[in-house]
């Protein structure tokens, strides 16, 4: 498998296949087309994969909204168990792909991943419940939510720490060694998240826990914090915290200059984007290798902006 391509599972309706109970489809021109480029994408259409019909009738949740059952709204046949059934081989197989996430159809009662009419209260699709629970650290999301360019960006960064954290996986032997290379290089941006998750993380790796179950809980804190709301002024202290790293090469005119900016940025005039630019180019010319190998300054928003999908 080529360690380049990053894959997503997708509701396949959002692919323009016309598998929905009427013999529609939901086609995410934005998903499909653009994001598409950067991706190679497995469709899942739980309800087609389940073996009913197009079109068929359609299905909604009925009854406890933590364990929902699964019926036709007219006819009120209930097929819980067969779609159960069907979703747990089918996450045993997706297991082979490597997905770095996967878009969901939103509201829908087999991939909602959240607030599914469950008559009146809120539920969870049956297919994405199991396939959230066999895979709790993969990244999902709805596609209603990817309109919000904030969820979007989060969505995506998290899609490519995933990639290089299975890529890391492929590339060493897990060592303590080979972890605390993978930690240096996402320092920044763990703490662009969560100071706390930082600490925690900071303190793990250093730690001489057997090596698989100190794989297992970086792993789970590293998603656990990159869920996480990365915001103005925890970035402003990101920023802060690079120029004081490189404050004995930068001239006072250029510390003053990166000082003003991220005031800029700090009271919303200018994006995030202009200060890491800047910070970067001083990277370069003083060839500082720390900074060299931070994600923080290299992300996924640089190129998918350049190509406008964020």
């Amino acid at each position: 498998m080529s360690p380049t391509v990053i894959r997503l599972g997708i509701s396949s309706c959002l692919l323009g296949e016309q598998v929905r109970w009427d013999g529609g489809h939901k086609l995410d021109q934005w998903l499909a087309d653009q994001l598409g480029r950067f991706v190679r994408y497995y469709p899942v259409c739980p309800e087609v994969g389940c073996g009913f019909g197009v079109p068929r009738e359609p299905l909604c949740l009925a009854g406890d909204s933590q364990a929902p059952r699964l019926i036709t709204s007219r006819t009120k046949q209930d097929h819980t168990a067969r779609m159960l059934h069907w979703a747990r081989r089918r996450v045993r197989e997706l297991e082979g792909a490597e997905l770095c996430g996967f878009i969901f159809k939103g509201k829908s009662p087999s991939c909602g991943t959240e607030r599914v009419r469950v008559y009146n209260a809120k539920g969870v699709g049956i297919f994405a419940r199991v396939f959230m629970e066999y895979f709790p650290l993969i990244p999902v999301e709805d596609d209603g939510c990817l309109h919000d360019p904030q969820f979007r960006e989060n969505f995506i960064e998290r899609v490519f720490v995933m990639k290089r954290w299975r890529d890391a996986l492929r590339r060493y032997r897990r060592s303590g060694g080979d972890l605390v290379r993978f930690h240096t290089g996402h320092k920044l941006l763990i703490l662009s998240h969560s100071p706390r998750h930082h600490r925690i993380m900071g303190h793990l790796v250093a730690q001489a826990t057997p090596i698989n179950a100190l794989y297992d809980e970086y792993q789970r804190l590293l998603m656990e914090a990159l869920r996480l709301k990365a915001t103005p002024a925890k970035h402003v202290r990101v920023l802060q915290h690079i120029i004081k790293h490189c404050e004995k090469q930068l001239s006072p005119d250029a510390k003053g200059e990166l000082l003003e900016i991220v005031d800029y940025y700090r009271q919303g005039h200018v994006p995030l984007l202009v200060p890491i630019t800047l910070i970067n180019h001083y990277v370069r010319l003083y060839d500082l290798a720390y900074l060299k190998e931070q994600h923080y300054l290299h992300p996924p928003r640089l190129q998918l902006q350049v190509s406008g999908l964020l």
